[in-house]
């Protein structure tokens, strides 16, 4: 009876340990966002203020509580720091714990832990720097390749079953090589399709609609998610990217977004004010990097459990 007692005491413990590493490891995602892009270095020097130089104490680098405690502003120059630091942090703990919950205390927790950081830094770099790194993108391709030798993807409620039935009918080849053709499939299948939409999109607009860190990171997303999961990932992203960029798109114009721009257009015999307005809305690039990430991870977390409560 004691010892029951005691086990149901120590469960809170693990993920309350779970998204305290979170926060740790949100803390590094955060320098990574901030220096990969300008091709720095993560480890050194120290974090610093980027105005005044001055390095940032270990008690203000406490994630989420030392944002809170310098009330967002530098301690020696009083520069306001950004509150996606703190954001970041949380969400990297949040993202945490609830692995914890899908996967437990397992390899595949760890799996999927490295895949939403990897994630998680694309989507923000997309979003401040429009720009998908490859230090990222093939550094994960080549983890989801490591883990489908050692986590046979089919087992996952994310995986394609027809491979699975397929590859069945051979019962000689060794499990791991199911993993690693549905890691390649996929990660073939989800760049072929980003890279054949950005080639009919120049075709038809005569210009860039996407560039080609999209197509890496769909290769990433298809080594971790397989065939299944790189379509599906391609398939709400693109809806997500499609709904939020016609509201934007709409706002935009009905705020008069460059409105001082059309109108010297306007003025100048260009064209009509409310059609150079709406097309300097329409030239609005949104980040299509953010919109797949954000469908990878709901693929990942979300996407099983709204499953499961329809099939029930």
């Amino acid at each position: 009876m004691s010892g029951s007692r005691e086990c149901v005491k120590f469960k809170p413990v693990i993920p309350f340990f779970f998204f305290l590493f979170g926060l740790i490891i949100g803390s590094f995602l955060n320098v990574c966002i901030t220096r990969i892009p300008e091709g720095l270095s993560v480890v050194s020097p120290a974090s610093h203020c980027p105005r005044c130089l001055t390095p940032i104490k270990p008690y203000d680098n406490i994630p989420v509580l030392g944002w809170i405690f310098l009330r967002g502003k530098c301690r020696n120059c009083g520069l306001a720091i950004s509150p996606m630091y703190p954001v970041i942090e949380l969400v990297t703990g949040l993202l945490f714990l609830l692995t914890y919950y899908e996967f437990g205390l397992t390899v595949t927790a760890f799996k999927w832990l490295l895949f939403a950081c990897l994630i998680l830094i694309l989507i923000v770099t997309d979003i401040l720097y429009r720009l998908l790194p490859d230090a990222i993108t093939w550094t994960g391709f080549g983890m989801g390749l490591a883990f489908a030798t050692k986590i046979y993807p089919p087992y996952s409620s994310i995986s394609d079953p027809l491979l699975l039935m397929r590859f069945r009918s051979f019962p000689r080849i060794p499990p791991v090589v199911f993993g690693v053709v549905d890691a390649l499939l996929g990660a073939a299948v989800g760049a072929f399709f980003l890279w054949a939409a950005a080639m009919l999109y120049k075709l038809v607009r005569g210009r860039e609609g996407m560039g080609m860190g999209d197509v890496k990171m769909m290769a990433l997303v298809g080594a971790f998610l397989g065939v299944r999961g790189a379509f599906l990932t391609i398939l709400f992203g693109t809806l997500l990217g499609s709904i939020i960029g016609i509201v934007l798109i709409f706002s935009l114009y009905l705020v008069g977004w460059k409105g001082k721009l059309a109108e010297r257009a306007h003025r100048r015999g260009l064209g009509k004010l409310n059609v150079l307005r709406w097309t300097l809305a329409s030239q609005y690039h949104l980040p299509l990097g953010t919109f797949l990430g954000i469908a990878a991870l709901f693929v990942v977390y979300g996407f099983p459990y709204v499953m499961g409560r329809i099939l029930v």
